[in-house]
């Protein structure tokens, strides 16, 4: 039987590499506006986009791995820090806005994730 705080650290990670790739994602069709296909397209063709897919998958097997050394009730939530490590990605690496109503809903998300760390 492993940590509780292995499994909480692992969680995280997982968060964070799949936050990474949806940067990725993000970064890689910029502001395109496509169609299905062509976002099929993208994704067997852009190098970025196949990386951003293998991050999710192992964010995926993490995750997993997690889910199961631990209750659902406990994984899933802190698995919505992703909100939190998008917020600063995007802003660090996209340069997007981070208006102060977001920043207080994020901060929100951090605090709901503390209370259920708490708990455990």
């Amino acid at each position: 039987m492993i940590s509780i705080y292995l499994v909480i650290f692992i969680t995280l990670v997982a968060a964070l590499i799949a936050s990474f790739a949806q940067v990725a994602f993000k970064k890689a069709l910029g502001n395109k506006s496509m169609g299905v296909l062509g976002i099929v397209r993208a994704a067997l063709t852009n190098k970025t986009i196949m990386a951003g897919l293998a991050a999710y998958m192992g964010s995926l097997a993490l995750y997993l791995f997690a889910l199961s050394h631990a209750q659902l009730s406990i994984v899933y939530p802190l698995f919505a820090s992703t909100f939190i490590f998008i917020a600063v990605l995007s802003r660090l690496m996209l340069h997007e806005k981070l208006s102060a109503t977001r920043a207080a809903g994020t901060a929100l998300v951090f605090v709901g994730i503390v209370v259920i760390a708490l708990t455990i």
